[in-house]
C-alpha cells in the first residue's frame, strides 16, 4: 500500500523538517515569521510555503483586519505534516482530526495576537541566529511543553523531582547561545492585559521550581512598552525578586532596531546598564555544559 508519509519524505529538506516540528510543537506562525527564521528573502520563503502547502503538509488562513485588508497568510499544521513529523520523532501516529482541531482552535482563539507574539520572540531569535554563525537557538519549549513532568530534570533525579508540576506556566523556555556560551531562560510575553502585580506574584512560582530541580536560569518579561515595564520594575524595586529576572520592552527595542538577542535587557537590581541576551549567562546557575547534555 502506498504511505503518503514515505513518498513525501525524499521531496524534504533539513529547512523543511525544521518548519514543520516548529508548526506541530507552537501551533502557528505568520509567513513572515518563517521567512525571518528560516529563509534569505520573503520571496524564497513564499515559493516554498506554497510547494508545502500543495503537498498538503501545511495549512494556511488569512485573518482579516478589523479596518479592511487582510493579514499575511498564518501557517499551521496539515494531517500529513504532522503524521510527517510524528514519525521522524519515532512517536504515535497523531489522530485522524489533529489538523482539523489544530486549525480552527487558531482561526477561531482569542489567543492568536499573544500566542504569534510569543512563537515571533523565538523567531526573532532565530532569525538572528540565521545570519550569525556564533550564535544559536539550541532549544525552544512551548508553554505545553514546559508542563511536561521531568522535562527539566536529569534522568538519574528521583522520582519525586521528575514528577515535580511546577505551579507557573511559562510561555516558553529557550536555550540561547553565543560563542559556546549557553543561557537557558523562560520567557514572560506580556500584552498589558495582567494586573502588575500578578505578574510579580509568578515568580514564587519560578523560585519553588528552581529550588525544586536544582537550577536557576533568568526569567525574562517581554513587555508591550518602555511604561509598562518601569511600572513593572518600580514594583520589582519594593519587593526584590529572589529568582534572576530581566526585562525588555517591545517599543524600545523596535525603536533601537534590536531584537531580542541585542542590549534590550536589565537585570533587576542591577546597575540599570541594558545587556544583550547573551551576557544573562552571568546569572545562570546550571551543571549542565547547555548543548543539552549533563555535565
Amino acid at each position: 500500500m502506498d504511505d503518503p508519509v514515505l513518498r513525501v519524505q525524499s521531496q524534504l529538506t533539513d529547512r523543511d523538517r525544521v518548519l514543520l516540528g516548529w508548526l506541530y510543537d507552537h501551533g502557528v506562525l505568520t509567513s513572515f515569521q518563517i521567512a525571518h527564521a528560516l529563509f534569505p528573502s520573503l520571496d524564497f520563503c513564499q515559493r516554498r510555503l506554497r510547494t508545502l502547502y500543495r503537498l498538503r503538509l501545511v495549512a494556511r488562513f488569512r485573518p482579516q483586519r478589523a479596518d479592511g485588508g487582510s493579514y499575511p497568510y498564518h501557517y499551521v499544521i496539515d494531517q500529513l505534516g504532522a503524521e510527517v513529523v510524528a514519525a521522524g520523532r519515532d512517536e504515535r501516529p497523531p489522530r485522524r482530526d489533529h489538523a482539523r482541531v489544530e486549525r480552527r482552535r487558531w482561526t477561531s482563539s482569542r489567543t492568536l495576537g499573544h500566542r504569534l507574539g510569543v512563537n515571533g520572540f523565538f523567531t526573532d531569535l532565530a532569525g538572528y541566529a540565521r545570519t550569525h554563525p556564533d550564535a544559536g537557538l539550541g532549544e525552544w519549549l512551548s508553554e505545553t511543553a514546559c508542563q511536561r513532568s521531568g522535562v527539566f530534570t536529569r534522568p538519574g533525579d528521583p522520582a519525586l523531582v521528575r514528577a515535580y508540576q511546577p505551579r507557573v506556566r511559562p510561555d516558553g523556555y529557550g536555550l540561547w547561545a553565543v560563542r559556546g556560551i549557553g543561557v537557558p531562560f523562560f520567557l514572560e510575553y506580556d500584552t498589558g492585559g495582567e494586573p502588575l502585580p500578578v505578574l510579580v506574584r509568578k515568580l514564587a512560582g519560578y523560585r519553588e521550581w528552581f529550588a525544586t530541580v536544582g537550577r536557576v536560569w533568568p526569567v525574562l518579561f517581554w513587555l508591550h512598552s518602555a511604561a509598562r515595564e518601569r511600572n513593572l520594575r518600580r514594583v520589582l524595586a519594593e519587593t526584590p525578586p529572589l529568582v534572576p529576572v530581566a526585562t525588555g520592552a517591545r517599543d524600545h527595542a523596535a525603536a533601537a532596531g534590536l531584537c531580542p538577542a541585542g542590549a534590550v535587557w536589565a537585570v533587576v537590581g542591577g546597575d540599570g546598564q541594558r545587556s544583550t541576551l547573551a551576557d544573562l549567562a552571568a546569572w545562570v546557575i546550571d551543571d549542565r555544559d547547555l548543548t543539552g547534555e549533563a555535565a
